[in-house]
């Protein structure tokens, strides 16, 4: 498959993420990375705060904590962070501990809206005037009103349980939603078309 773009001045690309649909997004867009994860990156959300606050909080942490893994023999390197959390009603839902917990999750998103929000954020080359940006963006996910034995059937399906919300949109959890308002990429993890604005605007991709 021919790449839709390549980078420009940049000698090396790196994602903060495990994530394979993160990975699977640059992938599919031809641009050759690597990957850098650095587990002590994980944030908690304080009581109450904004699900953009902290995913951008979290986001800059990873991005900033993952630089200092990007072998010194890369001299023109790209790094980009990415933070997703589902929340409802100004509530943030993490992982669930187990299928009960994330039964317990579904339940509450059934029949219902919610938001998810992803922050992304990008250290740009060395000796660059602009070090980094960042942005977050949000979607709007709506629910059909599922009976218990459906939801507890996916519960017990383990996709839920290292998903934020007990779900996977690009999973077996796509027959729960009945509609988006805002972009899939947003919900699955990364904002494609906005992170490739921002790269092109600032000619790191062509």
């Amino acid at each position: 498959m021919r790449p839709v773009f390549r980078l420009c001045g940049v000698s090396d690309l790196f994602l903060a993420s495990a994530s394979p649909r993160r990975q699977q997004f640059l992938a599919e867009l031809g641009l050759p990375y690597q990957v850098l994860t650095n587990p002590s990156c994980e944030l908690s959300p304080e009581p109450g705060e904004d699900p953009r606050l902290f995913t951008a909080r979290a986001a800059e942490q990873k991005a900033r904590q993952t630089v200092p893994l990007i072998p010194e023999s890369c001299q023109i390197p790209l790094l980009i962070a990415a933070d997703t959390v589902v929340s409802i009603d100004g509530s943030i839902l993490g992982k669930p501990a187990n299928s009960a917990h994330a039964l317990a999750m579904l339940s509450r998103l059934s029949g219902r809206s919610h938001q998810v929000t992803t922050s992304v954020c990008v250290i740009l080359p060395r000796k660059r005037q602009e070090s980094s940006f960042a942005f977050s963006d949000q979607s709007s996910v709506t629910f059909y009103d599922w009976p218990q034995e459906t939801l507890s059937a996916y519960a017990q399906s383990e996709e839920p349980l290292d998903k934020a919300g007990a779900y996977a949109i690009q999973g077996q959890g796509a027959f729960l939603v009945k509609a988006i308002q805002g972009s899939w990429s947003t919900v699955v993890g990364l904002p494609l078309s906005r992170l490739c604005h921002e790269l092109l605007e600032r000619k790191l991709i062509a």
